[in-house]
C-alpha cells in the first residue's frame, strides 16, 4: 500500500483512474462533494474502490457538520458546526457534551451505512481574535478546555458508530490570520501563547490520527510550514503534544506548499514524508495530479505501517447498538 490518501471528485470510476488505483494501490481515499449523489451509488463506489486496490482501504470524507459537509441536503441530514455545541455547552455542560456526542455518532451512523469508515474530524483548533475565518466556528470553543472535552465526546461518538476520526490541523490552525488553501500563514506568537493552542491536541494526543497544518510557526521553524518541518513534527507533535498515532498531511494541493517549497507535488509529497508524515493527501481528483503524488510516495512499512493498522482498527470495528430515530429525536431536542 502506497503511503497516500487520493480523493475522488466523480460518481463513478473512469478507467484510466480505476487502471492507476489498481497499479498504485493507495492506503485509503477521500470522497468530495461531486462524488456523493445517492446513498446507492456512494456505496457502489466505496465497494469499487476497495475492489480495485484489493485491500479493505479506508474511505474518508470531510463531515464535520456546518460549512464543510461533503453529504448535503436533501440526500441527506443537516449537521450543525461544531461551534453550536460550544453555544450550548456555556449554558449547559452536561447537554453541549451529549450533544457533541450524539452529532457525530447519527453523522458515523450515516457513513457507515453508505461504506464510509473515515471522518477528518473532529477540528481541535482555538481560534483567536483576529485571526482568518476559516476556522471559525468549526471550532468548538475559544476555550482550549472546552475544545478538548468536546472534541473527545464528538471522536467517542464517532467510535461507536464504528467510524475512524482524525484530530486536525495539529499542531493548530487557531492563530492564522490567512487560509492555508489560498496562502502561507506564518505565525509570530510566542512559546508561551501557544501552549494554549497545542493544549487540547495534547489532551487527545491518544486518537488514532492527526493532519498537520500547513503553518509556518515562527517561535519553532522559521522557514518550513509545519507539514514540511522535521522539528516540529518530531519535537513538538510527537514530544510535547505526545501524539504516536497516524499523522497525514493536510491537502498537499493547498497554496500554502506552492509557496513554501520549490517544485510539484512529488517534491511535496517527498517533503512531508520526509519530515515525519506517515501517508500524505492529494485531493484534487485530476489523474495526472494523483500520479505525480504517487511518485514521491513510498511503501507502508515499519511504524507508519503498525499505525496504519491501529487507524484501520477504529474504522472496521462493529458499531454498538444505536437507535437512530431516537437518536436524532433526543439531538434536536438538546438543540432547540
Amino acid at each position: 500500500m502506497l503511503s497516500c490518501l487520493l480523493g475522488l471528485r466523480q460518481p463513478k470510476l473512469d478507467d484510466d483512474t480505476r487502471a492507476f488505483f489498481r497499479d498504485a494501490r493507495p492506503w485509503g481515499f477521500i470522497l468530495f462533494r461531486e462524488a456523493c449523489v445517492t446513498r446507492e451509488q456512494v456505496r457502489a463506489l466505496c465497494a469499487e474502490l476497495r475492489a480495485t486496490v484489493d485491500h479493505d482501504a479506508i474511505v474518508w470524507i470531510d463531515q464535520e457538520g456546518g460549512r464543510v459537509a461533503r453529504l448535503k441536503a436533501p440526500e441527506w441530514p443537516e449537521w450543525p458546526a461544531a461551534g453550536k455545541f460550544g453555544e450550548l455547552y456555556a449554558k449547559d455542560k452536561a447537554a453541549g457534551r451529549e450533544a457533541a456526542y450524539l452529532g457525530y455518532r447519527l453523522i458515523a451512523h450515516e457513513l457507515r451505512a453508505i461504506g464510509v469508515d473515515g471522518d477528518f474530524a473532529p477540528v481541535l483548533d482555538v481560534p483567536v481574535e483576529g485571526s482568518d475565518k476559516i476556522v471559525g466556528d468549526r471550532a468548538f470553543s475559544a476555550d482550549p478546555k472546552e475544545v478538548a472535552l468536546l472534541a473527545r465526546a464528538a471522536l467517542e461518538g464517532m467510535h461507536d458508530g464504528g467510524v475512524a476520526g482524525c484530530i486536525k490541523h495539529m499542531p493548530g490552525h487557531g492563530r492564522a490570520t490567512a487560509d492555508s488553501h489560498l496562502a502561507l500563514p506564518k505565525v509570530g506568537a510566542k512559546e508561551i501563547d501557544l501552549a494554549n493552542d497545542v493544549f487540547p491536541f495534547a489532551q487527545m494526543a491518544d486518537a488514532e490520527a492527526a493532519m498537520t497544518a500547513h503553518i509556518v510557526f515562527e517561535a519553532w521553524d522559521a522557514d518550513r510550514p509545519a507539514t514540511c518541518s522535521p522539528f516540529v513534527i518530531e519535537e513538538i507533535i510527537r514530544k510535547r503534544i505526545g501524539f504516536q498515532g497516524m499523522l497525514m498531511s493536510d491537502d498537499l494541493d493547498m497554496h500554502a506548499l506552492q509557496y513554501a517549497l520549490n517544485g510539484g507535488l512529488t517534491e511535496r509529497a517527498e517533503a512531508a514524508l520526509g519530515a515525519g508524515c506517515d501517508v500524505v493527501l492529494q485531493c484534487s481528483g485530476k489523474l495526472a495530479e494523483m500520479q505525480l503524488t504517487a511518485k514521491g510516495c513510498r511503501d507502508l512499512s515499519g511504524l507508519p505501517l503498525v499505525r496504519a493498522r491501529a487507524v484501520e482498527a477504529f474504522a472496521k470495528r462493529q458499531p454498538r447498538e444505536f437507535d437512530a430515530a431516537a437518536g436524532w429525536a433526543k439531538f434536536n431536542q438538546l438543540l432547540g
